[in-house]
């Protein structure tokens, strides 16, 4: 059994991500148009109509953008928790009530032998949650826009072969930045995103002797930048004494560019 993955997208202009085995495939987040979206699946040899589901995090634009072109073009169902279906509904146009499906926060659903874990993250939305796949003793992470990585979290996401974790922003970039001061607080507050320090602290609780890979997502276009996170994470977790680059390497994403189709 294999596992693979793209990060199709992944920033403040859009975010996806897409998971293969060899029975299923699985869409998180459409948060581009549908044009791009099927330009993203194209660059990874994939073909969107031979998705199983989108599975959503929560409500925000650069996460939904594009779930409801795409469940209707390629008669997709759309997983995601009660309080998220309410807040999107609208966003999202008319869906057939038969491609709608909840996935409650801190469930299992299987998709044949893919296990996928939700869990809750700290978020400015309605019932944000992210998720943790499971293929035999292969473990993949997905968890960004979260404001700080909890106990909880943490326990739930240690020891994965791959993570694609957040590394949203340099704080001295954020406070020196444009961005008006309200928005600041937003993003350093305990609901928005978490710095590339306080992601690679919340790293070094979660890295196992498994863990393989671990790519730096949600980068802000304007408070971060892809050498500055690397460099800014890389540091902290050798301060720290993780085997970076021994062990595990830390790797980019973009927000228009795929990653290659990985492994896990």
């Amino acid at each position: 059994m294999s596992m693979q993955f793209s990060v199709l997208a992944s920033g403040s202009t859009g975010n996806a991500t897409y998971i293969e085995t060899e029975d299923h495939s699985i869409l998180v987040d459409a948060g581009l148009s549908g044009k791009q979206m099927d330009k993203l699946f194209q660059q990874i040899g994939r073909d969107p109509a031979n998705l199983d589901a989108i599975l959503v995090t929560h409500e925000h634009s650069d996460h939904i953008k594009g779930v409801g072109i795409m469940a209707r073009k390629y008669n997709l169902p759309i997983y995601a928790n009660e309080k998220t279906w309410k807040a999107m509904e609208r966003q999202l146009g008319t869906i057939a009530t038969d491609q709608k499906f909840i996935f409650e926060m801190e469930t299992v659903k299987s998709f044949g032998s893919l296990q996928i874990e939700s869990f809750g993250v700290s978020h400015d939305a309605v019932d944000p949650m992210f998720y943790s796949f499971h293929l035999g003793d292969k473990k993949l992470v997905l968890i960004t826009d979260t404001g700080y990585v909890s106990d909880r979290m943490k326990g739930t996401i240690a020891n994965a072969d791959m993570y694609i974790f957040e590394s949203n922003h340099d704080v001295q970039m954020l406070r020196m930045g444009r961005y008006p001061w309200n928005i600041k607080r937003r993003i350093l507050s305990d609901v928005g995103h978490v710095s590339n320090e306080d992601a690679a602290l919340a790293m070094c609780d979660c890295i196992g002797e498994r863990t393989k890979g671990i790519y730096l997502a949600h980068l802000s276009l304007d408070n971060n930048m892809k050498d500055l996170a690397r460099m800014s994470v890389q540091q902290t977790l050798e301060e720290q004494g993780m085997p970076v680059g021994s062990q595990f390497k830390l790797l980019d994403t973009d927000p228009s560019t795929p990653t290659k189709l990985t492994a896990v």
